[in-house]
């Protein structure tokens, strides 16, 4: 295991500080705030941590209210709002300095036998064919930005089928991308589809998804400073389980921007063709001022 992964995996590995109160640490990211995918995870973790471990998450609803301050501690209270026989639903609250930063409202099952069916996966290179993403930066980049790029996403490797946002700046193309990715190293001890894979793949699910909408217009993204943005909020539903230290294609799109927001979707499909996750995502996307 990478030491960047273990530092993940501390990251998500919160404090108890009473019975459905949880405290998190927090680090830089891309941006001079909280990497949003950081405080999904992290919330996602505490909701988990008083659900029984036989009742996995199916879904997810968030809100991004404020930006998170990377140098102060994140408190996360969780409202068990119902335990029922077959579903439980818990509403976390991320707080800072005095004020929520994070709404998240998350779902967990027991597992229960049922109709099944999907639409068939996609096509896309072999991973392994690709270039990681350290090796598709350009080369233009400032070194501190192509520094920080790094190192956000060091715990995962993350690999492009396609040339990333910055890669084509100033060419439209159309809003639609493929990345594969997986933890940097394996996990030992955690099953499939437990809370750990599942709150990993959302921390990933914020990395890329609103790419699509950079591609459309020809935008190099937050890297190249060609647009300013945040997330706004954030939907997931877990479909089948999945192991998040093997290969998963996040193949995503754009269906639509304007009004200064941009609206990405996205399935996560399992390296052997199942469909694991559904991912949508609207953010602010805005030219800066001159």
């Amino acid at each position: 295991m990478s030491k960047e992964l273990q530092d993940l995996l501390d990251l998500l590995d919160l404090e108890r500080v009473e019975e459905n109160i949880f405290r998190g640490a927090s680090r830089s990211a891309l941006v001079p705030r909280v990497f949003g995918g950081q405080v999904a995870a992290q919330a996602l973790v505490a909701a988990g941590r008083t659900v029984p471990a036989d009742r996995p998450a199916h879904s997810l609803h968030a809100y991004f209210l404020r930006p998170g301050d990377p140098g102060a501690p994140i408190v996360y209270t969780v409202d068990r709002i119902r335990d029922g026989r077959s579903f439980t639903t818990r509403r976390v609250v991320a707080v800072q300095h005095g004020q929520p930063i994070f709404h998240l409202s998350a779902s967990f099952q027991t597992y229960e036998e049922g109709l099944d069916h999907q639409i068939r996966m996609p096509a896309a290179p072999d991973p392994e064919t690709l270039p990681t993403a350290a090796e598709t930066l350009p080369r233009d980049l400032p070194p501190d930005v192509a520094r920080r790029l790094v190192e956000a996403r060091a715990a995962v490797d993350l690999r492009y089928a396609d040339a990333p946002p910055w890669a084509t700046a100033g060419r439209p193309r159309e809003p639609h991308s493929q990345v594969w990715f997986r933890t940097n190293g394996k996990l030992g001890g955690a099953d499939a589809g437990s809370l750990l894979h599942v709150c990993l793949a959302t921390y990933v699910s914020d990395m890329t998804l609103l790419d699509s909408v950079l591609l459309a217009h020809g935008r190099g993204g937050w890297a190249v400073g060609d647009v300013v943005g945040a997330s706004l909020d954030h939907a997931m539903w877990f479909h089948r389980p999945f192991r998040a230290d093997e290969w998963l294609l996040y193949d995503q799109e754009s269906p639509t921007s304007g009004g200064g927001r941009g609206l990405g979707q996205a399935r996560i499909w399992t390296r052997d063709g199942r469909l694991a996750v559904t991912v949508i995502q609207e953010g602010v996307v805005r030219v800066p001022r001159a």
